[in-house]
């Protein structure tokens, strides 16, 4: 079985991250889906999410394509994620292209071109 990963924050759910999901799920079997938790939003990556981590971690699973969603509290455990569930492929946005090909030794590391004109960000401005 081809397993594989991604990382992020999910919040405000838009087509954009359905897309990412849908093209991840397509490299593989399995896919995990590594949810930034309230506490590593809020103290690593300084930014406030609108759903909480069960709401957003809720919505995630309803998705088709998403087979497991794990907590991310940490930048430094995607090494020890990808050892632990035996992973073939991680998966981010392009808009992170370069910053985990420190990965490659373990794994795959693949940056799938995001979707234009959507974005959480976009969302929440639009929204003001």
């Amino acid at each position: 079985m081809k397993k594989v990963i991604t990382y992020g924050t999910f919040d405000l759910l838009h087509y954009g991250h359905v897309r990412l999901l849908k093209r991840a799920k397509e490299l593989g079997d399995y896919l995990i889906v590594g949810l930034s938790t309230d506490e590593f939003n809020e103290f690593k990556k300084h930014k406030e999410a609108y759903n909480s981590y069960a709401e957003r971690k809720y919505i995630l699973e309803a998705i088709k394509y998403v087979d497991e969603v794990i907590p991310e509290e940490d930048w430094d455990q995607k090494i020890k994620d990808v050892q632990k569930y035996d992973i073939n492929t991680f998966v981010m946005g392009d808009d992170w292209k370069g910053k985990f090909d420190f990965l490659k030794p373990y794994c795959d590391v693949v940056y799938l071109p995001r979707t234009p004109g959507i974005s959480t960000t976009k969302i929440k401005e639009d929204l003001k």
